[in-house]
């Protein structure tokens, strides 16, 4: 990486932290207001953002981009309206800036108060994801927080056609447009310069594949926070209804495949294996999914009597590779276990730590799961795609975190600050 680029990025972030600390004091109506303002331009310009979305929709598909990346990329006039709204909901929500969260008295008098505050100048690496421009972008300025981004290739138009607007509209209200800044313009250096901005950047967090993910945290010498990769699971229980679990299998595996809270692995309960994956394996095999079992499983499946729509079952044996993978794609592995303590331990053996489900009526079996699952987020009879920030309630998300420190599952704007602590004296001196 030239030096030139990392002391340009550096002079960017610099900026935004200068612009962070006006934004910092703003009240909360202020924001609001600039919030709405960027709603408005986004649903005003949606066209502007969509044709620049389609050059870069045209491009991928022509380099042969794979149907989960391509659904990511996408950001189509309804799309565009959507993140409005989301931007429209976060000014609904509660400022966490300066929210007491604990207080009290020193027996010498000395009274210690600990409130929020941003977290300062927050870089964004991601990949074929244009919605996270403005999600981060909403998040950052409610929470007073600047933000750096880096949206990678694929997206290149769409993210600039957003990011003009959005900075045209922060500085019609009186607010520097540094505070929401790209280094597109210098490729995968401006990303590499971004993670040994320390000093200068205050935290760092990926979006994207496996790959990406783990070389932010390998390399970067900003803290990250580490979002996930979802390798996730649904376990169907002995005492599972299967009234139930075939709607939650099927959404949670095709509703979106491109995302990280779709559903990767079937894991079911030998005792209703025979009876329940041979209808569960036809409503897969309708929709498409290519089923990568394990032994049994696999017997199980190919000696039903199961009609594919067009050419033969998709049926493969698994290998010990599919275990680990998230395969964003019409891809299913599948594997059957003698108890609910195996199935736990292969979860946990497996999963990437972001959303797991369990289909069952037995309520021992949902509380053992529930308590020994080692994930951001489990699910009890529901589809593991309601992992999601907009969903929660927080209007968008910064990401949904996987590891255990500062923040896990999805971050929302409490998520996107710190703390500070106050202490008010009256002439106080230890002793």
């Amino acid at each position: 990486m030239p030096q030139t680029i990392f002391d340009a990025v550096c002079a960017k972030a610099d900026a935004a932290a200068r612009a962070q600390q006006k934004l910092a004091r703003a009240d909360t109506e202020a924001k609001n207001e600039l919030l709405g303002a960027i709603a408005d331009a986004l649903d005003a310009r949606a066209d502007e953002i969509a044709g620049a979305n389609e050059l870069d929709m045209i491009e991928a598909r022509e380099s042969g981009m794979d149907a989960g990346k391509l659904d990511r990329l996408r950001f189509d006039v309804p799309r565009v309206a959507a993140a409005a709204t989301g931007v429209r909901h976060v000014a609904t929500l509660p400022d966490p800036i300066g929210e007491i969260v604990r207080g009290y008295h020193l027996p010498n008098g000395l009274r210690l108060q600990q409130e929020r505050v941003p977290l300062g100048v927050i870089g964004m690496i991601y990949e074929a994801r244009p919605n996270v421009t403005v999600d981060v972008a909403s998040l950052c300025l409610k929470s007073g927080n600047a933000a750096m981004l880096r949206g990678g290739h694929a997206a290149e138009r769409t993210n600039a056609a957003t990011l003009a607007i959005i900075r045209d509209t922060i500085a019609a209200h009186g607010f520097d447009p540094s505070l929401v800044d790209t280094v597109d313009e210098y490729g995968r250096d401006g990303a590499t310069a971004m993670m040994e901005a320390r000093g200068h950047i205050d935290v760092l967090v990926p979006r994207g594949g496996t790959g990406l993910i783990q070389a932010v945290v390998r390399n970067s010498k900003v803290p990250v926070i580490e979002t996930g990769a979802g390798n996730v699971h649904i376990y169907v229980d002995a005492s599972a209804d299967l009234d139930k679990a075939i709607p939650i299998i099927i959404n949670a595996k095709t509703q979106r495949v491109g995302v990280c809270n779709a559903a990767e692995k079937l894991i079911i309960h030998r005792d209703v294996a025979e009876r329940y994956l041979p209808a569960i394996a036809q409503a897969l095999t309708e929709a498409n999914v290519e089923l990568h079992a394990d032994e049994t499983s696999y017997d199980i499946i190919n000696a039903a009597d199961i009609d594919a729509i067009d050419g033969d079952v998709n049926l493969i044996h698994a290998t010990d590779e599919d275990w680990d993978t998230e395969y964003l794609a019409l891809t299913m592995g599948v594997k059957v276990v003698d108890s609910l303590d195996e199935a736990i331990d292969h979860i946990n053996a497996h999963s990437t730590g972001h959303t797991e489900s369990i289909i069952a009526e037995d309520y021992s079996a949902i509380e053992e799961f529930t308590s020994r699952i080692d994930s951001a987020v489990v699910m009890v009879n529901a589809s593991t795609r309601f992992t999601d920030g907009g969903v929660f309630g927080f209007g968008a998300e910064l990401g949904i975190s996987t590891q255990k420190m500062h923040a896990r599952g999805p971050m929302g704007l409490r998520e996107m600050t710190t703390t500070k602590w106050i202490g008010y004296g009256t002439g106080q001196v230890r002793r």
